[in-house]
């Protein structure tokens, strides 16, 4: 698995690419985010990304990188000095699959790897898979080839919001409280607050349109599609 790590600070990126190599990646690293949109970033597995870099920041880079068709699904993980939950936000708005706040528990970052892209590689075993499509109206979801369409042209759903839309999409007017959405959706070693379900659940609806209202919050329960 190649991972590329993208940091002003060059010692940690020689800290991060050496413990990382040790559990047996391969690790390359940049010191921008010009440096890294040098490189063939298509060929990586994940990234290790700064946020406050040189002229161009690590959500600059990641809308970049969410707009091109070789990397739209190549998974991030922010590390940052930045505090608060407006940057977590930001961040996973810009379809960031984790955030992780300076300075670094070496152990926490393996750990996040791993469970990135443990997910990561389950979206893609399940690609060849033959699943029916679920469909409501003029909104179809394929598992087979992870493809979402609203009247027929594709959506650009991140992992989590199609696995977050074909839960609640196949099991419509059921339920689901934010600790079951987290148990299903995301995986069991990540550490993540219920507030992430809440921005995921809001970008999705913004990206289905007409049928975005169709995900309804239940206050202090959960979220149910129910048309």
């Amino acid at each position: 698995m190649r991972i590329l790590v993208v940091d002003d600070e060059q010692d940690l990126c020689d800290i991060l690419q050496y413990n990382l190599e040790t559990e047996g990646y391969e690790v390359d690293t940049a010191c921008s985010a010009e440096e890294a949109l040098g490189l063939d970033l298509g060929a990586y597995d994940l990234m290790l990304l700064d946020i406050m870099m040189g002229e161009m920041s690590g959500f600059q880079l990641a809308r970049a990188l969410r707009a091109r068709e070789d990397t739209q699904d190549l998974p991030i993980i922010f590390i940052t000095a930045l505090e608060g939950e407006d940057n977590l936000v930001k961040g996973l708005n810009l379809g960031a699959d984790d955030y992780m706040e300076k300075p670094l528990s070496l152990s926490e970052v393996k750990a996040r790897v791993r469970a990135v892209l443990r997910r990561a590689r389950k979206g893609t075993s399940e690609e060849g898979a033959e699943r029916e499509s679920i469909t409501f109206e003029t909104l179809c979801l394929d598992p087979s080839r992870k493809l979402a369409t609203l009247d027929g042209q594709p959506l650009q759903l991140t992992k989590l919001e199609f696995e977050l839309l074909s839960l609640l999409l196949s099991h419509r007017g059921k339920l689901y409280d934010r600790e079951t959405l987290l148990r299903e959706c995301w995986p069991s070693d990540t550490v993540v607050l219920d507030r992430t379900v809440d921005v995921n659940i809001a970008r999705l609806r913004k990206k289905l349109g007409r049928y975005g209202k169709l995900i309804k919050a239940r206050f202090g329960y959960g979220y149910v599609f129910e048309a």
